[in-house]
């Protein structure tokens, strides 16, 4: 390694050249992820604070948007509807996921050709998700026609058109693409206890599901936090999926925070309130994500002392 000219760079600064390098190289990102990520949060909190509509109006109403946002009926369904979603999403995905990993933990034969399978929904696009889950859940053409084709006429399946059932479609279709990444995860875990915690379990006479329960599913606990704080992060972020599968009907049955904020911006030109909206999506996801890094980065501190 060429080792760096004596005097070079800032000394009365105390950066080096190959420091002012990297930071250089940084510096258009970092203004970038400034100006259209930070700033624009800072402008919908502004906004949130107003009483615009159609266009940004800077007459100041305090809290009164939140108010009114917490009074709105559409809003305290897609509440309801993201809590119901995260709930079943986390819950479903966790169980089969962890399943299948054990599954595949067997050193069973074409391994790898059912790993592959699994992931292959992760591949998809929320969007094409939605998409496939609408023609098959539509009880004209999917599976609703497919049963009835085999004779059972009065089989009904037609959750997409019932306000009380739309929502679990979503879940349905978030469960598919989700629950093969939750496998991956625990099979990495799984693939990273000591064989030798095992062995001695067997030599006690502990069978195989006793010391998947009682021993490697208890050491894996912290493969099941970061993976809730993955499933609660997407179902809290989940738009996409909600507007190619429901479109939030319907009427508004299916509606999450998401779709709200953007029917009341871009559809209804109600500004502040979806501003409002934005806010609350985005301390929900802080209080996840920020306590979650934290206690990561703490452990990693610990571990390094």
């Amino acid at each position: 390694m060429v080792p760096e000219p004596k005097g070079s760079g800032f000394p009365l600064l105390g950066i080096r050249s190959s420091t002012l390098t990297s930071l250089l190289v940084l510096l258009p990102t970092m203004i970038a992820v400034g100006v259209f990520v930070y700033a624009f949060i800072a402008w919908t909190g502004v906004i949130s604070l107003t009483s615009s509509r159609f266009v940004p109006e800077y007459n100041f109403v305090g809290l009164q948007q939140y108010g009114k946002l917490w009074n709105t009926d559409r809003w305290q369904i897609a509440v309801n509807n993201v809590w119901l979603f995260s709930g079943l999403l986390i819950g479903a995905s966790l169980a089969v996921g962890l399943l299948l990993a054990i599954f595949l933990d067997q050193k069973i034969r074409a391994e790898n050709v059912l790993r592959t399978i699994y992931l292959y929904p992760m591949a998809i696009s929320f969007i094409v998700t939605g998409i496939a889950w609408k023609w098959l859940l539509d009880p004209s053409v999917g599976i609703e026609k497919l049963v009835r084709g085999w004779g059972f006429e009065s089989f009904h399946f037609d959750w997409l058109n019932d306000p009380k059932k739309a929502i679990y479609t979503i879940v349905i279709a978030g469960f598919w693409q989700s629950s093969g990444f939750v496998m991956a995860v625990f099979l990495a875990g799984l693939r990273g206890v000591d064989s030798e915690i095992v062995k001695a379990a067997r030599i006690d006479g502990a069978s195989m599901p006793r010391i998947y329960w009682s021993i490697i599913v208890p050491i894996l606990r912290p493969v099941f936090l970061s993976v809730m704080v993955v499933l609660l992060y997407q179902a809290l972020r989940s738009f996409d999926l909600v507007v190619a599968l429901t479109k939030g009907g319907p009427g508004f049955a299916s509606d999450l925070p998401t779709t709200f904020m953007y029917n009341y911006t871009f559809s209804r030109f109600q500004l502040a309130q979806g501003a409002a909206s934005a806010m609350m999506i985005l301390l929900t996801v802080t209080a996840v994500v920020v306590p979650y890094l934290y206690s990561e980065l703490r452990n990693e501190h610990a571990g390094a002392h």
